[in-house]
């Protein structure tokens, strides 16, 4: 999911900046360019961390800054099928929850979540069973399966991840402990 990764991009060092080039400098521009910003082989960028080559200066016609080709390394996410993830709801809508897992949010759907129909309590913001005294909120720890992903580059927060709960070992994090009690419990008798 979180990656530490080499990368070379370029950045244009603005006139005013032309007078001292340094890796602070290109650290920052690198930054203002890239985080937050999805590419498709490393993932989205979370953070530049350091420079480590900067290169010649290119100056091109009727552009005012100077275009540096720099080493560095970044920070990315890249969620990957299959992974399973820890996020935290952010959001809970009649049609499922939202969790947080990084930069972005998967959508974690109401068949997705248990095997009791859960139904909407928009009042308390939940997801509650008529079953059993499982309910699901904003704000909920939880442990899912990322089921399906389709990237945004040109904006990463309009990213659509599909999550599921619905295997041994996922849910909320409040069932799973529940559940290994009462395997514990049993395991004694």
């Amino acid at each position: 999911m979180y990656k530490r990764v080499r990368l070379k991009d370029t950045v244009e060092v603005p006139p005013e900046e032309l007078g001292d080039v340094s890796p602070d400098l290109v650290k920052r521009l690198l930054q203002d360019k890239l985080e937050g910003r999805m590419d498709e082989e490393v993932g989205s960028v979370v953070s530049v961390t350091e420079v480590h080559d900067i290169g010649e200066g290119t100056v091109l016609p009727n552009r005012p800054g100077v275009y540096y080709e720099a080493d560095f390394d970044a920070v990315t996410f890249d969620p990957q099928m299959q992974e399973v993830v820890d996020g935290t709801v952010v959001e809970v809508v009649e049609f499922g929850a939202f969790v947080g897992i990084g930069p972005v949010d998967g959508l974690l759907h109401v068949s997705q979540i248990s095997d009791e129909y859960l139904a909407f309590d928009g009042e308390n913001q939940q997801l509650a069973s008529n079953e059993s005294s499982q309910t699901l909120g904003v704000d909920d720890a939880v442990r899912t399966r990322i089921v399906t992903k389709s990237i945004d580059e040109r904006n990463p927060r309009d990213s659509k991840i599909g999550l599921t709960a619905k295997q041994p070992g996922l849910g909320k994090h409040g069932w799973l402990e529940d559940e290994h009690e009462r395997q514990e419990a049993a395991a004694g008798e």
